[in-house]
């Protein structure tokens, strides 16, 4: 299914296929020689998302982008099923393997992998070549690759990162922040009620 959203249409290259239960919202343009399997979701928030050549989004994956973080993805890439990517840039044959979730102002360089259920944090440079292990979480610029298990130390680098602020706007101490958060992002999100299918 695909879908004009804030007056932009999908442009996509006539021998992509996309199964018909993906959903391709807004500003997306996916080039020469992608799938997008069922179920995945490309949904441009105001932002723009690209997909270079060859690229093979997987079943339930899901890319989003908003007005302040477009995503961009190169070419030969394989997002695997159930991957989140969120406001990133993704450079050449990348490997995003099953679970993984990048999040936004996240940079990963050519032919890196982020393997099973993997983390990539927000404003997280991962450099060309380099492996993010299965279930690690990638912080920092340079990332800093840690297991799951170092919870105060993955928190003492992600607080600096500012998810609050750099996302939504909004400062972490503020007291009803989940109360201005949700009506702040739910009013961005229903711009989505004047959308139209276009396929």
């Amino acid at each position: 299914m695909q879908f004009e959203h804030l007056g932009v249409r999908p442009r996509i290259h006539p021998d992509v296929v996309i199964a018909p239960t993906a959903v391709i919202s807004g500003d997306v343009e996916i080039g020469a020689g992608c799938q997008i399997l069922h179920g995945a979701v490309l949904t441009a928030e105001g932002g723009p998302i690209t997909l270079g050549a060859h690229v093979i989004v997987m079943e339930n994956a899901l890319i989003r982008a908003s007005a302040a973080h477009p995503v961009h993805i190169g070419s030969h890439v394989l997002v695997g099923p159930t991957a989140s990517i969120s406001g990133a840039t993704v450079g050449d044959e990348v490997f995003l393997a099953t679970g993984v979730r990048v999040f936004n102002g996240a940079r990963i360089g050519d032919r890196a992998e982020v393997r099973i259920g993997a983390i990539v944090h927000l404003r997280t440079v991962v450099p060309p070549d380099a492996v993010v292990p299965i279930g690690w979480v990638a912080v920092g610029d340079p990332a800093q690759m840690l297991s799951p298990d170092r919870h105060e130390e993955i928190w003492a680098l992600q607080k600096e990162l500012d998810f609050p602020g750099f996302v939504f706007g909004l400062d972490r101490e503020t007291p009803d922040l989940m109360v201005q958060l949700t009506e702040r992002y739910g009013a961005a999100l229903a711009r989505h009620a004047d959308d139209r299918r276009v396929d």
